[in-house]
């Protein structure tokens, strides 16, 4: 990261600031206002801001740049001339008004990050929006936080309008109560039979929700972290091999049974799983139903760490914290070069995944699986 700031409380450094402190004292009240406000941000701005703010200030205190180009290889000082010297034309009262604007919209900005926002997102799901970070929570406790059609529609909306929104830089996943989520509610696929609904439409259509789903979390430019607080079962555990970071508690496990309903790998599991926890583990739980603890998942490298429940919660603050006071343009780009060699091999696991699911939909053995679900779910009742 280009360093010609220091801290925001010292945007204004070096000999930069000896200078520009007397031009500050003898000029305009709104520029010598606007100075002061700029000193008050917790966060630097990046990179391309500060250089506007460098060369926006020279224009309006000095003029038109009236000094030698630097070197080659002075790389700051480059960056900062040539800041300024692309504002030759603008006359100081244009730069200056520019400058208290840019500032004004700095703090404006920190301002509202600084402060919680809870956004509608529909039922089972909440969201809130803080310092940059979007935290969404599957919150259906009662149905141990499986995901309903409507779920999986919200947080495909939720993650590509992130993707787009300067504000969101990061992107954490989480579940409410004693689960993270058991994947699927079945009854999403019963209720179409019980309404005598077109079993085929219903299989369609349920395999292109779920790759657009996935698809979703493939593009997702920025950091994602995964909290799981619980069990994590079915497709709530195969996308967490698109995450980038991932914590849990000590009670949580990992597990898809997709033999056991007659289904088979989606979330591009067939190819991520094989990839974080070697081929023989991801063959076992992919076709074995092996359930994974915390521990084992740490151990084997599916998850990046495990905190004891009673401090979970505490102790994933701390890493959002952290990450939340990174320079998040640098974040996003190095998420981008780590996701850019797999990303076209992803989409196309994808899409074979989902065209395998839409066949094994409407296949007499998960239909016969899924019945057989309900009916030792009903027999423990």
């Amino acid at each position: 990261m280009l360093r010609f700031v220091g801290p925001a409380s010292r945007l204004l450094s070096g000999s930069y600031a000896r200078s520009s402190t007397v031009a500050v004292r003898g000029f305009a009240s709104q520029l010598d206002d606007a100075a002061k406000r700029l000193k008050t941000l917790q966060n630097e701005p990046d990179n391309e801001t500060k250089l506007k703010i460098y060369g926006l200030f020279k224009q309006a205190t000095v003029g038109p740049c009236n000094t030698a180009k630097p070197g080659a290889f002075d790389f700051v000082a480059k960056a900062k001339w040539t800041a300024w010297k692309k504002l030759e034309g603008v006359s100081k009262e244009q730069a200056e008004k520019d400058y208290v604007s840019l500032v004004d919209q700095l703090v404006k900005e920190e301002k509202a990050s600084a402060t919680p926002q809870t956004m509608d997102a529909g039922e089972g799901v909440v969201v809130v929006k803080e310092k940059g970070v979007l935290r969404v929570r599957l919150d259906r406790p009662s149905k141990k936080n499986s995901l309903t059609l409507e779920m999986y529609r919200q947080l495909i909306d939720l993650v590509n309008n992130s993707a787009k929104d300067p504000s969101v830089h990061y992107f954490v996943l989480t579940g409410t109560g004693d689960f993270f989520s058991s994947g699927n509610d079945l009854s999403n696929f019963t209720e179409t039979l019980k309404k005598g609904g077109d079993i085929n439409k219903m299989a369609k259509d349920a395999a292109e929700l779920v790759r657009e789903y996935i698809a979703a979390f493939i593009d997702f430019p920025k950091p994602m972290i995964a909290l799981i607080n619980g069990p994590s079962i079915g497709v709530s555990c195969t996308v967490l091999g698109l995450f980038d970071l991932i914590y849990a508690s000590d009670r949580a496990t990992f597990q898809t049974p997709f033999s056991q309903l007659g289904l088979n790998p989606e979330g591009c599991s067939s190819f991520t799983f094989p990839r974080r926890m070697g081929a023989a583990l991801a063959a076992e739980v992919l076709l074995m139903n092996r359930q994974l603890s915390a521990e084992e998942a740490k151990r084997v490298g599916f998850i990046t760490d495990v905190f004891p429940a009673a401090s979970f919660e505490a102790e994933c603050q701390k890493k959002i914290d952290y990450i939340a006071r990174q320079p998040p343009k640098s974040q996003m780009y190095s998420k981008m070069l780590i996701r850019a060699p797999d990303k076209e091999a992803l989409h196309k696991v994808n899409v074979e995944e989902c065209k395998r699911l839409e066949e094994r939909f409407v296949s007499e053995e998960a239909m016969k699986a899924v019945m057989e679900f309900f009916k030792g779910k009903s027999s423990k009742m």
